[in-house]
C-alpha cells in the first residue's frame, strides 16, 4: 500500500460537478494506492502513520491538533513506468480489491477519531488543493 501525504490549508473532491468531499481548514489530504498483496497490516500501518506524523504546524499530528483528512483512491501510484511512455498498472489490485481496503484506511482514520473526508471510488475525480508549505510525504507499508 501506497499513500501520499499532503499537508493542506484546503482541499475538496469533485465528481459529475457534485463536491463529494472537503475540507475547509488546514488538514491532510492522502491518496492512497493498493497493490496485490496489501490486507489488514498494512491498512492499520498506514492509517496510524497518518494520523501520528507531525507534519502540521508545531508539529503537530492530525491527532495532536483535531485535523480532517481527505482520503481519495488512486491506483496511479502503482504506475510502472520503466519502460516505453504508457505507465502500465499490473502492480495496482483490482476494484473489488482495492476498495474494501481504502474504507478500511478511511475507517481504522475514523476509529482514532479524525474527521475523514473521501472521494467516490472508481470515479473522475476533481481534487483541488492548496498545498501548505509544501509538504508531500510517501509512505509506503
Amino acid at each position: 500500500m501506497r499513500a501520499v501525504v499532503q499537508r493542506v490549508t484546503r482541499a475538496s473532491v469533485t465528481v459529475d460537478g457534485e463536491v463529494v468531499g472537503r475540507l475547509d481548514r488546514p488538514g491532510l489530504v492522502v491518496l492512497v494506492g493498493v497493490t496485490h498483496e496489501d490486507g489488514p497490516d498494512q491498512v492499520a500501518l498506514i492509517a496510524r502513520k497518518v494520523a501520528e506524523l507531525r507534519i502540521l504546524r508545531d508539529e503537530q499530528s492530525a491527532s495532536d491538533a483535531g485535523a480532517p483528512v481527505l482520503v481519495v483512491s488512486q491506483f496511479t501510484l502503482y504506475a510502472d513506468t520503466r519502460k516505453g511512455r504508457r505507465p502500465t498498472w499490473n502492480a495496482a489490485a483490482p476494484g473489488p480489491v482495492a476498495e474494501p481496503l481504502v474504507d478500511a484506511v478511511v475507517a481504522a482514520l475514523r476509529e482514532r477519531g479524525l474527521e475523514v473526508a473521501t472521494g467516490v471510488f472508481g470515479a473522475d475525480m476533481a481534487v483541488e488543493l492548496v498545498n501548505d508549505g509544501p509538504v508531500t510525504i510517501l509512505l509506503e507499508a
